[in-house]
């Protein structure tokens, strides 16, 4: 009986520091939500020198961008998206996520924060849009949405950069849509979340100046701290690397 016994507390003692290890040594999990126009494949750099620093990453690609282009249609709005990454998270079954979203993502990840925030670990917003409740991308943008605007073709916004002879990848026709909805938070537990905002600059301008300065100026006025880094509006492409180490020290 007291070896049975003996055995019994050594199995209970062995699984409970099993489970602390496991626990402890998880690695880190990032869900980048990528901007307008295009897809997971815009991070791919930044996924593979995030995995190769031992960080867990997914890079859902929202409906009707990326590779999932053959699903775009003029029903497709913000709320698609944000069911987009909500559902990869619950199906995925992740937890404790850092969540980032670039640039029109900052919406998504914004929504998908009021639904899940017992999923989200912390909110990384780069050179990305912070919505209140109410908003749109337009309305947010107010007289700057003019050039938005103007891309606006039998409700999609076609990227005049792309070559119509281009071969993927590339940035592919965005649901206008997804600029008018407006966004619905109602779950405070959102607001408990830790954030932090990057705010890229390109080398030689005067960051009051940038395209996201009042975005920056939003995440300033609620406390979040706000980190600057030398890039265009795409750093996973234009500094991956200085990108990758801003991400995992912020993320700590």
């Amino acid at each position: 009986m007291k070896q049975n016994l003996r055995a019994l507390s050594l199995f209970l003692l062995t699984g409970t520091l099993q489970f602390t290890f496991a626990q402890s040594s998880a690695k880190p999990v990032y869900v980048i939500v990528h901007g307008a126009w295009g897809g997971s494949w815009a991070f791919k750099k930044a996924d593979s020198l995030m995995t190769a620093k031992s960080a867990v990453v997914y890079r859902p690609s929202l409906t009707g961008q990326g590779e999932r282009v053959h699903l775009a249609s003029l029903e497709v709005g913000l709320t698609t998206h944000i069911n987009d990454v909500v559902n990869m998270i619950l199906y995925e079954d992740l937890h404790n996520v850092i969540l980032i979203g670039h640039s029109y993502g900052g919406m998504v990840i914004t929504g998908v924060a009021d639904r899940v925030p017992e999923r989200i670990r912390k909110l990384i917003y780069l050179d990305a849009f912070v919505p209140e409740h109410g908003e749109s991308v337009v309305s947010m943008q107010g007289a700057r949405a003019d050039w938005v605007m103007k891309m606006a073709s039998n409700g999609y916004l076609i990227p005049a950069w792309v070559k119509p002879e281009q071969a993927p990848p590339k940035d592919v026709p965005h649901p206008l849509k997804t600029f008018t909805d407006t966004i619905s938070l109602t779950n405070t537990k959102r607001l408990s979340l830790p954030v932090t905002y990057i705010l890229t600059v390109a080398k030689g301008v005067d960051a009051s100046t940038d395209d996201f300065a009042l975005q920056a100026e939003r995440a300033k006025k609620k406390g979040w701290p706000v980190v600057q880094m030398e890039a265009d509006h795409n750093p996973q492409w234009s500094a991956v690397e200085a990108l990758v180490e801003l991400l995992l020290k912020v993320s700590k």
